[in-house]
């Protein structure tokens, strides 16, 4: 297994196993609004691609994760950030189980919950439609969603996990460790391998360290907006 396309995992996921939820113009490329901010051009990108990721931007900023060398001149960057790229090929699963609360999966349903819990939590953008980019599990107690998990950019491959939250007053009870334990083996049933994102410094990273998951490479996840 080839983990080049993790390079430009977002190219590779609209053009793979998210083909069906692509907006292409030219070789330019986004995912609806309300499922992804995320949107990619080729690395050897023209003026005429650019233009072509403008039309289909509008009225959203551009978001990259991967930005080609050349980026025209009159575009200007409002917000930009570092995210770790870290792989589990090592991770071992048997190390998360033991939960008293049973995982469900969510979805349609349970789509308000999920949106007032990454509101809350912050574990990265999420829209009301991310759902349908793969499966994503919770926790409940009482009725209330206080975890979930969730799959996110799927390049050939590979699955990356995401929106990986807990409820402030349930952390530290090894919520997120355990439902990332399910996520990985369902990835891992489909002969697939997990990677994820996680922002430079952040806490987090110690979670996903302590799982196994190690650091491939960075990346600049960039805004951009036409002057």
């Amino acid at each position: 297994m080839t983990d080049e396309v993790l390079d430009h995992p977002v190219q590779h996921s609209l053009t793979g196993a998210h083909r069906a939820l692509a907006l292409t113009e030219g070789r330019a490329m986004r995912y609806p609004a309300d499922v992804s901010p995320f949107m990619a051009l080729p690395g050897d990108a023209t003026a005429d691609d650019w233009k072509h990721l403008a039309h289909l931007a509008e009225p959203d900023p551009i978001t990259l994760l991967d930005v080609p060398a050349t980026v025209p001149a009159t575009w200007t960057s409002p917000r930009r950030f570092t995210v770790v790229q870290m792989t589990g090929r090592r991770v071992r699963t048997t190390a998360g189980r033991g939960q008293a609360l049973a995982p469900l999966i969510l979805g349609p349903a349970d789509i308000n919950d999920m949106v007032d819990l990454t509101a809350r939590t912050n574990p990265g953008p999420f829209g009301r439609r991310t759902h349908e980019m793969g499966t994503y599990l919770g926790f409940r107690q009482e009725g209330k969603l206080i975890a979930m998990a969730g799959e996110r950019l799927r390049p050939e491959g590979w699955t990356e996990i995401s929106a990986v939250c807990t409820d402030p007053a349930f952390r530290g009870r090894g919520l997120a460790r355990g439902l990332m334990t399910l996520l990985i083996e369902i990835i891992r049933d489909r002969g697939e391998q997990p990677f994820l994102h996680v922002v430079e410094n952040a806490p987090a990273a110690r979670l996903y360290e302590s799982m196994g998951f190690s650091a491939r490479r960075t990346f600049l996840v960039t805004s951009l907006k036409s002057a």
